[in-house]
């Protein structure tokens, strides 16, 4: 009866542990995982953004991250002068611009 018992604790097959070439090919997925869908899109929208900043010009409607609407009046090195009312000028950093709005869509508000 003392052997049968110690035939079943030996018969019980271990899990192997994974192999190094799984856990590499794991890893490796999870940074592809992480490239596409963090990584990536990123550096997508600051690229947009930076396209964004170079192209502004006087006339211009912005809105600035602040969820300020403004047409731009003047543009400097860093900075742009935007009217948000008549004879009323912010002067803010370029960076600052979140988007362009289509022409004539501050007449419409």
């Amino acid at each position: 009866m003392v052997m049968s018992g110690a035939a079943y604790a030996e018969g019980a097959a271990q899990p192997g542990e994974p192999s190094a070439l799984m856990q590499l090919i794991f890893f490796g997925g999870f940074i592809l995982i992480f490239y596409f869908l963090m990584w990536r899109p990123q550096s997508k929208r600051a690229k947009e953004h930076k396209n964004l900043v170079a192209s502004l010009n006087k006339g211009d409607e912005i809105v600035t991250n602040g969820g300020i609407a403004g047409k731009i009046t003047k543009v400097s090195d860093d900075f742009v002068s935007v009217e948000v009312s008549e004879g009323v000028e912010l002067k803010i950093q370029k960076v600052a611009v979140s988007s362009a709005l289509p022409k004539g869509t501050l007449k419409g508000i």
